[in-house]
């Protein structure tokens, strides 16, 4: 796994892109993490949106953004992400990502948890507390801040 997205600006497209899917009521929001070289999503389509199809969206457009950059700033480490295939030139995502339904409360809050306490993992150490790591929706769980403006509470379908 390549570290593509610790540039800053490689997660902002991530969180600008998952801004636009739930400003278009494709998508709500309840978990996040961006890490250096994966995302962490609790997520779940609205009516009328199939996984497939966001999902599809959501990948190409963070590809295209991501790509663009490293085209426009003559970047060697785009060669990195050459792919022998004939559907595509490059690949930056991992060709299938690991969806997982979930299907109780109870593993509903330990995928959360796993997702606020991956920066704090040992081979990372990216922040001391949860809620001190940026990309992630951790401190507005446990500070109640809101940064991003797209995170919808969890209580709010539960309770």
């Amino acid at each position: 796994w390549k570290p593509l997205l610790k540039p800053d600006k490689y997660k902002q497209i991530i969180m600008d892109s998952l801004k636009f899917l739930v400003e278009k009521e494709r998508i709500y929001i309840y978990a996040f993490v961006i890490m250096p070289n994966h995302i962490h999503l609790l997520w779940r389509m609205r009516e009328k949106h199939k996984l497939s199809n966001v999902q599809r969206d959501f990948l190409k457009y963070t590809s295209q953004q991501i790509k663009f950059d490293l085209i426009n700033s003559k970047s060697p480490y785009l060669d990195k992400f050459l792919k022998q295939g004939s559907d595509r030139t490059y690949q930056f995502w991992q060709r299938y990502s690991r969806n997982t339904r979930v299907y109780n409360w109870k593993v509903f809050e330990q995928k959360m948890d796993y997702i606020h306490l991956n920066p704090l993992q040992e081979k990372w150490q990216l922040v001391e507390k949860p809620e001190d790591y940026k990309y992630s929706s951790a401190g507005y769980y446990i500070l109640n801040k809101d940064d991003w403006g797209f995170i919808t509470h969890y209580h709010e379908h539960i309770y």
